[in-house]
């Protein structure tokens, strides 16, 4: 009875705000984790393989993510807890896969906000001659500090930003369209040194490989809805439409940057541009519209870097509160806001971002990635064989044939971040390790709940006393 009453304290102190999220909220997080990718970033992928090589590395991880979505979408809507991917992996591969998962994951999220800022500092330095570590400081307290405010508040906030920079993508597409010739998207010549080399794959094949963690750009961090599960009204049928609806979107506007920037501006510019949209819409002389764009494009960094806190925030709070890390990091606030999992990991990504190696940074928040991936993709394999009887309101088309494909993929994927650059496979292998030598030899001890169910059970349990 005691040990029921320490559990309900426990909770009691580690609670989100229920239903502040309906499916169009959630696709709209979905969008507003990725958009930044359309702005800048993927573009590097025509440098290293040609825009031909960069088309079909992007459309492998086109296919990648969505059979990945497919399969989240089944299981967010059978298990609807805020830690995604690691309460899908820990529900059939128990706690040591959960938190390896979980680990993956975390260390994408909490990299990837360190790399936009640095993305950011660019921005801002091109609006106002302002950039470096204080630019930095002021984004992570800005938007940590709004996060604290609430999540209802967050959320919207967030749709208003992400609506601008969907704005400009638009805008941007429609001011290219008369300006597209087929022939600038293979005005890089063939480099005469590699066997295989053609108008179409000017690097051959292993710019296709070293390209692939470009063409995820476009995609990256689309999973993260999920984490937003306890804050849906309805998780079983908002969280499976809401990435879905997200991913389809992307699939939209990755297709619209992709063909129509190196088609009006030439991949030779785009594969070598900091700010494609703006330098495609300044070679095809609109100015003005380039002005807009580079504002917009900040809300469109700002958007991701915004999503992406909230997106690690969950998932060190459902990792805290299931005690996997320090416990006092799923304390959550009066307004429902989980305070430490918000600031901690902000001061180690600012700490991070103080290199100033944004493409670097990038790089190790996909290898974090493609790891989950792969674990995720793996879940979803293991649920459907071991638990068939388990209710799925959203089952996903295929079934374990399109999760098999997606983890394929994401194997292939890891390697190419080895193949463009080894120091970010390394240093997050190195990352990696460490976090699971935590595990592994302190908090495997001092978990609260092993299970998702044991962790819903007594959730229930304090939200019925809590009243």
């Amino acid at each position: 009875m005691s040990e029921h009453h320490i559990d309900q304290d426990y909770l009691a102190k580690r609670q989100l705000k229920k239903g502040t999220a309906g499916w169009m909220l959630l696709a709209g997080l979905g969008v507003s984790y990725v958009i930044s990718g359309d702005f800048a970033g993927w573009n590097f992928g025509i440098g290293v393989a040609g825009w031909g090589g960069f088309a079909v590395a992007a459309a492998l991880m086109a296919v990648m993510y969505f059979t990945l979505v497919l399969s989240l979408a089944e299981m967010s809507a059978a298990i609807p807890a805020a830690g995604g991917g690691y309460s899908f992996a820990r529900q059939v591969m128990g706690p040591s896969g959960g938190y390896l998962t979980g680990l993956a994951v975390l260390i994408e999220y909490v990299l990837a906000p360190a790399a936009i800022v640095v993305f950011i500092g660019s921005a801002v330095e091109e609006l106002t001659g302002l950039n470096g570590p204080i630019v930095y400081a002021a984004f992570y307290i800005i938007f940590v500090g709004v996060h604290l405010v609430g999540a209802g508040e967050a959320l919207k906030l967030m749709m208003v930003i992400t609506a601008l920079a969907i704005f400009a993508i638009i805008a941007t597409s429609v001011a290219l369209f008369g300006s597209f010739d087929s022939a600038n998207l293979f005005n890089i010549a063939p480099d005469p040194t590699i066997a295989g080399a053609t108008e179409f794959l000017p690097f051959g094949w292993h710019g296709v490989w070293a390209a692939l963690p470009f063409g995820m750009w476009l995609f990256l961090a689309v999973e993260g809805v999920p984490l937003a599960a306890e804050e849906a009204k309805d998780p079983a049928t908002d969280v499976p439409k809401g990435i879905i609806g997200a991913m389809l979107f992307l699939l939209i506007s990755a297709v619209l940057v992709v063909f129509l920037l190196a088609g009006a501006a030439g991949a030779d510019v785009i594969g070598d541009s900091a700010v494609p949209l703006v330098d495609a819409l300044k070679a095809t002389g609109h100015t003005t519209l380039a002005t807009t764009v580079n504002v917009l494009g900040l809300a469109g960094l700002i958007a991701s870097f915004f999503s992406i806190i909230y997106g690690y925030s969950r998932l060190v709070f459902a990792l805290s509160r299931a005690g996997y890390l320090p416990q006092f990091l799923s304390l959550t606030s009066e307004r429902k806001a989980p305070t430490w999992a918000l600031v901690i990991p902000a001061i180690f990504g600012f700490l991070v971002s103080l290199t100033g190696e944004g493409d670097l940074i990038l790089g190790m928040a996909v290898v974090g990635a493609t790891i989950s991936y792969a674990l995720m993709a793996i879940s979803h394999i293991l649920l459907r064989l071991n638990h068939p009887e388990m209710h799925r309101p959203y089952k996903t088309p295929g079934g374990i044939f399109t999760s098999g494909i997606s983890l394929v993929l994401a194997i292939v994927a890891l390697t190419g971040v080895y193949a463009f650059d080894p120091r970010a496979f390394n240093y997050t292998i190195v990352l990696y390790v460490v976090g699971a030598l935590y595990f592994f030899l302190y908090s495997k001890n001092h978990l609260v709940a092993k299970t998702a169910e044991e962790e819903f059970e007594m959730l229930a349990a304090a939200e019925e006393d809590l009243g």
